[in-house]
């Protein structure tokens, strides 16, 4: 998955990515983090890429990103192991 970095300032990070999937994911686990202001995404046609906004108060957005990540790992770490015990 490519990831393009369009704005970088503390409380405010823009990214373009290819895939909507994931944006969505990542906005879903951003909003239950008290610290993100905002996190959307928008996309102006199907032929182009996915531009996602994230803005904080209280720590990072960089920071908020990786949390979230973090904690979809987690989860989809859980769900794997769930599907294991289910064989």
């Amino acid at each position: 998955m490519e990831i393009k970095v369009l704005k970088d300032e503390k409380n405010w990070l823009v990214v373009e990515l290819d895939n909507q999937t994931i944006t969505e994911l990542v906005r879903v686990y951003l909003n239950k983090d008290s610290a993100v202001e905002m996190a959307a995404w928008k996309r102006e046609n199907p032929d182009t890429p996915v531009v996602f906004e994230i803005r904080t108060s209280g720590k990072s957005a960089k920071k908020a990103l990786a949390d979230a990540v973090s904690a979809i790992e987690k989860d989809a770490g859980k769900v794997l192991e769930e599907f294991k015990k289910a064989k």
